[in-house]
């Protein structure tokens, strides 16, 4: 692998700590490209801009997909992946169903450590911020026939980041728009399931809602995820989620909360949630809570959701009370090396480029 390291870090003039989600490029960017039926040699290099035309076939044909990661550091100046073998797994399970080429094991997870290591210092050291890492492939040939490209781009960037939401989300249920169907690529990565969700989301906005949760496309009566996150509800004492599918993302957060749930003996149930239950749970008061949960937020609870004209306000637990809460400190803590790791899924950048 190839490294050319920056002259000057942009550190002098960016506070990692203090970084809104997404708008602060590190340092650096690995780089490889997929030519005459074979991956090239990656390349670290400073980030910046890249020579492309108007006639990428990504822009044309939506060859494009990406995946969400974090790095964390702990009190001693240690970074941590989490769980970055999954990552790797769902890219290539996304490159599969855009019929774009798989990347190596060796690109994706030895790029990645390389690459963190050489930015390690971008990695916030507040509590509750973290280094959002962007793995992303798009088709790079330039060509106007609509066909498979033959030319693909494989980047990793990283960014400093505050928490992503701060305060608990009014939500709207859709119930006319669809996210994802049968059959359908919902449960990929893929660029398409982003853009085609934000006027749906623009116009829960305009009515004062601050994300959707998206219900089935057959009969618009059951969960599948809210905004762009899985989604999960407290019902009494038992916690539900929609089990993942071809119209469901496959959230490693969503997995490891209800690997860490039942390790505490909360009792998790996988499986359909119609919009009828939430009513008969809400009428009956064993609605507890509804949260969405993913690599960018973690876990965020809602104060209210909305079904048509029906607004459903929900209790404001305690951090004694919250399943929310609970599952929230017992994950970060994991990620963030202040707890045992029992699943083995921490794991540590090594200081190799420094």
């Amino acid at each position: 692998m190839e490294i050319n390291k920056i002259q000057h870090s942009k550190l002098d003039k960016v506070d990692p700590n203090n970084s809104a989600f997404g708008v602060n490029i590190s340092d650096h960017m690995l780089i490889c490209v997929f030519k005459d039926g074979k991956w090239g040699e990656p390349v670290i290099m400073p980030y910046g801009g890249m020579n492309y035309s108007p006639a990428l076939m990504a822009i044309h044909y939506g060859q494009a997909i990406f995946e969400g990661m974090k790095a964390y550091k702990d009190s001693n100046d240690n970074v941590f992946l989490f769980r970055p073998e999954k990552n790797f797994e769902r890219f290539n399970k996304s490159a599969e169903r855009l019929a774009m080429p798989k990347i190596t094991k060796e690109i994706f997870l030895d790029g990645l450590l390389s690459l963190i290591d050489l930015d390690r210092n971008w990695v916030p050291t507040k509590e509750g911020n973290s280094l959002y890492i962007r793995p992303t492939m798009f088709a790079s040939e330039e060509m106007f026939s609509a066909r498979i490209s033959n030319e693909y781009t494989f980047a990793i960037m990283t960014s400093p980041a505050n928490s992503y939401y701060d305060k608990p989300l009014k939500i709207k249920i859709e119930d006319y728009y669809t996210r994802a169907v049968d059959g359908g690529v919902g449960f990929t990565k893929c660029a398409g399931n982003y853009g085609a969700s934000f006027y749906p989301t623009k116009l829960a906005n305009e009515a004062g809602y601050d994300q959707v949760i998206w219900t089935d496309s057959k009969e618009h009566l059951y969960f599948e995820e809210s905004g762009t996150m899985n989604v999960m509800v407290r019902i009494g004492d038992v916690l539900y989620t929609p089990p993942t599918s071809n119209t469901i993302l496959s959230g490693i957060t969503r997995d490891s909360l209800v690997t860490i749930a039942k390790h505490n003996k909360i009792e998790v149930k996988e499986e359909r949630i119609s919009v009828d239950d939430i009513f008969n749970a809400y009428k009956s008061g064993n609605l507890k809570e509804i949260f969405g949960c993913g690599t960018a937020v973690v876990i965020n609870r809602y104060s209210h959701v909305a079904y048509r004209d029906f607004i459903m306000e929900l209790p404001e637990l305690d951090e004694k009370n919250s399943f929310a809460i609970f599952l929230k400190k017992q994950l970060v803590d994991l990620q963030t090396n202040k707890s045992e790791d029992p699943f083995g899924w921490r794991y540590k950048v090594e200081k190799k480029l420094l």
